[in-house]
């Protein structure tokens, strides 16, 4: 199989792929990623003490924005009318850190991956610009994409995820 570049040419320059003979589908994507902290650093921002105010919602607003800017932020994305973005938390222990994860979905000819990974990579730079006075240690892994649907390509699931584990 031989595998091919949708963003170049065949002179090997860079292009925004035409999706206009494409069919509209429904198309989901989910990403992961997860932001390694101190355990004091966890307990402020689940006890809603930090300075800058409240790290989650402020983060889950941040990756909305993102998610809805996507295109401005990365060369060749097409812009796409998403009709829904979601944000979620899940604090840890073992390891200490919050797991973050996005859903993103569009009815649209092109799918919705670099959405939901741009939701996830700035929900995770908001946590760390908001506590970064108290825990400049703080830092991300396991930002990827673990599922999504529609579209010609077909329908992809990650295997088990690990972020934070």
């Amino acid at each position: 199989m031989s595998a091919r570049l949708s963003h170049l040419n065949d002179k090997g320059e860079a292009r925004m792929v035409d999706v206009s003979a494409k069919d509209v589908t429904s198309r989901v994507a989910v990403a992961e990623g997860f932001v390694a902290m101190a355990a004091e650093t966890l307990d402020l921002i689940l006890a809603g003490s930090a300075e800058k105010g409240d790290v989650l919602a402020t983060a889950r607003i941040a990756g909305i924005m993102a998610a809805k800017r996507t295109s401005e932020l990365i060369p060749l994305c097409h812009p796409l009318p998403l009709t829904q973005v979601t944000v979620d938390f899940e604090p840890r222990r073992d390891p200490v850190g919050i797991r973050v994860q996005a859903l993103t979905k569009v009815d649209g000819k092109t799918g919705v991956e670099m959405e939901a990974l741009t939701a996830v990579s700035i929900a995770c730079l908001t946590i760390y610009d908001m506590c970064k006075a108290v825990d400049r240690a703080m830092s991300f892994s396991g930002i990827r994409l673990l599922e999504k649907s529609g579209g010609r390509s077909g329908d992809f699931k990650a295997e088990m995820y690990t972020a934070g584990r």
